[in-house]
């Protein structure tokens, strides 16, 4: 599933970059990955009253937040996909999750 995700992730982003000019260099994931944890956290501010809501409702903030969270979870996915980490491998040994199994129906 998560490697799924990477790869629409990859294409959106792959699509976007081209179109704007712009090199995704090994620092470029990591950096964009902390801008979208940035967006994440001034949303999560206004949300919660610690910021300025600029005319956002509270329901566009809760968009907001939901949007950047995407966000954030998009450009990990690409950061990890870039380093050819195995996130679900390595959530399962971090985690202490038992490896995930496949169905035999």
């Amino acid at each position: 599933m998560l490697r799924r995700l990477a790869d629409q992730f990859e294409i959106s982003s792959s699509t976007h970059v081209a179109a704007n000019g712009i090199e995704r260099d090994a620092d470029w994931f990591l950096l964009k990955l902390q801008e979208e944890m940035g967006e994440l956290t001034q949303a999560w501010n206004r949300l919660t009253g610690r910021g300025r809501a600029k005319g956002r409702s509270p329901e566009d903030m809760q968009q907001d937040l939901a949007d950047e969270t995407a966000d954030v979870l998009g450009h990990l996915l690409l950061f990890a996909r870039r380093n050819d980490i195995d996130l679900a491998a390595a959530i399962e040994r971090k985690w202490l999750f038992p490896p995930a199994q496949t169905s035999k129906n």
